[in-house]
């Protein structure tokens, strides 16, 4: 299969929801797959709206001939918009891979309905959902109000930490 990837940055950012999509680029590619990475540059909330707007960009993802389009739901500020321009040229399904929502993280009020909104609306604009755990899936339906196919699949539960020290620990966690 070949399958698009969309992310802000680098897959190699330290985080979480970056190590869930290396793995899972990694067990994609080891099963023959190929794996395109189409990466947004990150910025502000308000610097990602203005990102929906058709470019070259788009017109990579859409010349890539995918069969499927997961893009990292971290990225929703910056799609919501752009789905629906790009769906009628895309001839593959496109998934949201969500880690968590931002609009179920403590963010001040002022800006809440701005978060739900887009990201309703985002999730609204995608084939289905890979969610990480129960929880996510659950709130990702309700906050769409719709219920797409969707799976979970649960970060893996190998040995991260194998061989460091809690000295080694520590000065990770100080960069």
């Amino acid at each position: 299969m070949r399958i698009g990837l969309i992310i802000y940055g680098s897959l190699e950012t330290r985080s979480g929801g970056y190590l869930y999509d290396r793995k899972l680029v990694a067990h994609l590619r080891a099963r023959g797959d190929e794996v395109l990475l189409f990466s947004q540059p990150n910025g502000s909330y308000l610097g990602r709206l203005r990102q929906n707007g058709w470019g070259a960009w788009a017109e990579d993802i859409v010349g890539a001939s995918l069969d499927i389009l997961l893009q990292d739901e971290l990225n929703h500020p910056s799609l919501f918009w752009l789905n629906r321009t790009l769906r009628p040229r895309l001839q593959a399904p496109i998934v949201s891979i969500i880690h968590h929502l931002r609009s179920d993280e403590g963010h001040p009020r002022l800006w809440m309905p701005l978060y739900r909104a887009v990201e309703a609306r985002y999730l609204r604009s995608v084939d289905g959902f890979i969610c990480n755990s129960a929880a996510t899936l659950a709130s990702a339906r309700a906050l769409a109000g719709v219920d797409p196919p969707a799976v979970v699949a649960y970060p893996g539960r190998e040995d991260q930490a194998a061989g460091l020290t809690e000295d080694a620990i520590r000065a990770r966690a100080q960069t």
